[in-house]
């Protein structure tokens, strides 16, 4: 038998039952997700960034030599003698990873003076064995080799002394091993014994030719040359005869070492020649007690914020938005454990962002909640569970197109940008797909299981679905006409650009060591500091264009050009000097090249993302719609550059994750609004699309603003308690929250409307008579939520119990034309 064919209480049955059997398939599902979730959270270490473990990280590039090329595989041999030589350093768990063909990362927790390991890790160790030829002039340049002879080089020996060297005889490898000893019986200090591998018959014909050379001729010098430099010369000894040389495979390297330099000698010489040379072209050093300090403020600002958020979604919604605070915090485990599980690390850009991602995530269940308001007035209806039903139907297209839109953005910072750009992509994605899987699975598990009790049947207001709010109240009394003042909105909007562009010209952008290359250094001093006498300490010490800056009391930053380990070691001593002691928290170098990269990779992304995010909006709604968002994106990014050019706020790393953050909470706010008109629209065609759209931004006005106070209590927590690492962050996005969602309703609705009165494809509708001020109804609102009224010149009268809002109405009973 067909269901059509059943009785009226067969064909409920039958329905509750295949409703029934999805909520257990949904039950299921969360169910799994969330104990998947706790296992890998309790058993899965998340590896944390070295700007909140501590540590030391250097990106060393790959450079051509004359005789090899900078691929993928000269790089890999090049990791293999690296890990060798970290693996010497005695460093606790160490992280090599190779990064593009010619990019290797090396991360060194808990190493706090990156100097002893940049220094070995840099160094080519391109060992050689030379003949000596003879001694060579004292002013003769030693740069270059001499024109009659050009196998020869002049290089001068660990004395000073110019000595004309032949080809090398030798290399490093064909060293066997290398050891640092003490000369305990001839008191002679430390030196370094080689051994050659196999029988050493090229070492016996290298001091044997030597050999045959009187004694105290130069030329019967053997060089041992490092990294080009003469590291010891020492002549054969009268025993050793012509031609025969020394034999045996081994010998020893001296040259008043001390105990920490011949253990480094033999380090580089175990630790082989570099198949091609590197530069160090990145690195990072954070104080121990920083990174403590950030995920302390961080956990902090969590647990505060998502009280205070949890505490506004449950006065809001009562029994809903406690159910969705239980849904938070499976999402909470859900996105910790997806890091884990995919092995992402955690820096602090990526800690601010998820901790912000708990205040954002409330978004899709405020758009569910609203829509079951809406869906429960309008009907005049008791059934809580229809109403939730056809909430989360209704909201589903709003909460798909805002989230794909920024999974877009995600995966293309993620394959085109780079550096902490590219592992913001990672987190972004993480949030956004796990904030999905928490409103739409969990939060719908939890809210249908609620209504289905009889308790709560009973006590429909108990759930918080059951009446319209004091916000949606209020618009529908007033039933403001924001469209009819498109143009003043729009000129406001230019104006604030205006401001913003001056600010960036007027004032210039201070971009961060990430985006020009440079050296920062953080220091916590004992005494407080003024900028101008540190800037005069500098200059006094030969950096005459140091940018100094001060945090309080106690805390000093230098920012300069790039600086060898020497010049920064004369930096600390002088702040030192200055400030009693200082204590070195934070320590970053990078590249020309590096900085150039972020930058363009950052830029590319963007650019990438905006034309990307536009032709999805093109192709979901319609292009006036896409245009609109990513103009009011837009506005938005360009206002908050602004507003840190005229504070004089740096653009850092930090600041580029607030950017993008920002820019996807103004794409779904644009995105909501329009898919409200869609929606309108569709049921109300000829009804002018000003008016249209005006109903959209005040039907979405309550979802809004609750989504907004939800994260605001996030970002105060982080901005009063995240510490200076992160009150820039929370004031970037502070001002985003108030940018995007005054851009969403005066940006980029007022321009959809403009842009469609001139569309030509689709021509203004002519206003019939009558409708030249009339607005439609602000909400789902029927005569037996609100008295009646007499309708007044620019609202709506309330509509007749039973007959479902859906945003456009005649105006004043009359039809459009």
């Amino acid at each position: 038998m067909s269901s059509s064919a059943l009785p009226r209480g067969g064909a409920v049955c039958l329905l509750e039952a295949l409703l029934t059997r999805a909520m257990r398939v949904r039950a299921f599902f969360a169910l799994a997700v969330v104990a998947l979730s706790l296992y890998i959270a309790a058993t899965v270490p998340i590896h944390l960034g070295l700007d909140l473990r501590g540590g030391t990280q250097i990106v060393l590039e790959t450079r051509n030599s004359p005789t090899a090329k900078a691929d993928s595989v000269a790089t890999e041999r090049t990791m293999e003698v690296l890990r060798g030589r970290i693996d010497a350093l005695g460093v606790s768990e160490p992280t090599i990873v190779r990064s593009g063909d010619n990019r290797i990362i090396v991360e060194l927790p808990d190493v706090q003076d990156p100097r002893e390991a940049a220094d070995v890790l840099g160094r080519t160790a391109q060992l050689a064995f030379h003949p000596v030829l003879g001694a060579a002039e004292r002013d003769h340049d030693t740069s270059q080799p001499p024109p009659q002879r050009p196998k020869e080089r002049i290089v001068p020996d660990e004395t000073g002394q110019p000595l004309r060297l032949g080809p090398s005889a030798l290399t490093g490898a064909d060293v066997d091993g290398a050891e640092a000893r003490l000369d305990q019986q001839r008191g002679a200090g430390w030196f370094v014994s080689v051994d050659f591998a196999g029988s050493g018959n090229g070492w016996a014909r290298l001091t044997g030719a030597a050999a045959c050379v009187p004694p105290g001729d130069p030329a019967r010098r053997v060089a041992i040359v490092l990294d080009g430099k003469v590291i010891s010369s020492p002549q054969v000894d009268p025993s050793v005869r012509c031609r025969t040389g020394i034999t045996g495979g081994s010998t020893q390297i001296t040259g008043s070492f001390n105990a920490n330099e011949a253990k480094e000698l033999a380090l580089l010489i175990n630790g082989g020649a570099l198949p091609v040379p590197v530069e160090i072209v990145e690195q990072r050093t954070v104080g121990a007690t920083l990174g403590a300090d950030a995920i302390r403020a961080s956990a902090q600002a969590a647990v505060i914020g998502t009280v205070l958020t949890s505490l506004f979604i449950i006065a809001i919604y009562r029994l809903m938005g406690a159910l969705a605070v239980v849904a938070l915090v499976c999402y909470g485990l859900i996105s910790y454990a997806a890091l884990a599980a995919l092995g992402a690390t955690l820096t602090l850009p990526g800690l601010a962002g998820f901790v912000l991602a708990i205040g954002m995530a409330v978004d899709a269940n405020v758009l569910v909640f609203e829509r079951a308001r809406e869906e429960f007035t309008a009907r005049g209806s008791k059934s809580l569970r229809s109403a939730l039903k056809a909430g989360f139907r209704n909201a589903f297209s709003a909460i798909a197109d805002s989230n794909i839109t920024t999974l877009i953005a995600a995966g293309l910072l993620f394959f085109l940008a780079s550096g902490p750009v590219r592992g913001f992509g990672v987190t972004l994605g993480i949030g956004v797909l796990a904030s999905m899987l928490s409103a739409l699975v969990i939060t719908r598990v939890l809210a249908e299981f609620a209504v289905a009790r009889r308790p709560v049947r009973r006590r429909p207001r108990l759930t918080g679905i059951a009446d319209t709010g004091r916000v949606r109240d209020w618009l529908n009394r007033r039933g403001p006409d924001l469209m009819r003042h498109r143009r003043r909105w729009l000129a406001l909007s230019a104006a604030a650009l205006t401001l913003a562009v001056s600010g960036i010209v007027v004032r210039g952008l201070d971009f961060g060591v990430e985006f020009t290359g440079g050296r920062l250094i953080e220091y916590a001093i004992a005494e407080p500091v003024s900028a101008d006498r540190a800037r005069d300490a500098l200059t006094d010490a030969g950096f005459p264009q140091a940018v100094v800056q001060t945090s309080g009391d106690n805390a000093l930053t230098v920012r300069t050009d790039e600086l060898s380990n020497a010049q920064e070691a004369r930096i600390t001593t002088s702040v030192e000097n200055l400030a009693g002691s200082a204590e070195k928290i934070r320590d970053e170098l990078i590249g020309p090249s590096i900085g150039e990269e972020l930058r363009r990779g950052a830029i590319i992304a963007l650019l990438a993302a905006l034309v990307t995010q536009l032709l999805y909006l093109a192709a979901r709604f319609r292009w006036t719609f896409g245009m609109a968002a990513v103009a009011a994106m837009a506005h938005d990014a360009l206002v908050l550059v602004g507003v840190f050019a005229w504070l004089n706020k740096p653009i850092d790393g930090v600041f580029l994750a607030a950017l993008l953050t920002v820019i996807g909470y103004s794409v779904n706010d644009s995105v909501v609004v329009f898919d409200r008109v869609r929606e309108l629209r569709a049921a109300h065609p000829k009804t002018p699309f000003a008016h249209i759209t005006n109903t959209a931004i005040l039907q979405t006005i309550p979802r809004t603003i609750n989504t907004g106070m939800g994260a605001a209590f996030i970002l105060s927590a982080l901005a009063l308690l995240g510490g200076d690492s992160l009150t820039d962050f929370a004031l970037a996005l502070l001002i985003g929250i108030v940018v995007g969602t005054y851009s969403s309703m005066f940006t980029a609705a007022p321009l959809a409307v403009e842009l469609h009165a001139h569309s030509s494809s689709h021509p203004p509708t002519r206003k019939g008579p009558g409708t030249a001020t009339a607005t439609t109804a602000a909400t789902a609102v029927t005569a037996t939520t609100q008295p009646a009224a007499r309708p007044k010149q620019g609202t709506t009268a309330n509509r007749p119990p039973g007959d479902r809002h859906t945003g456009a109405v005649k105006p004043h009973g009359r039809p459009v034309k």
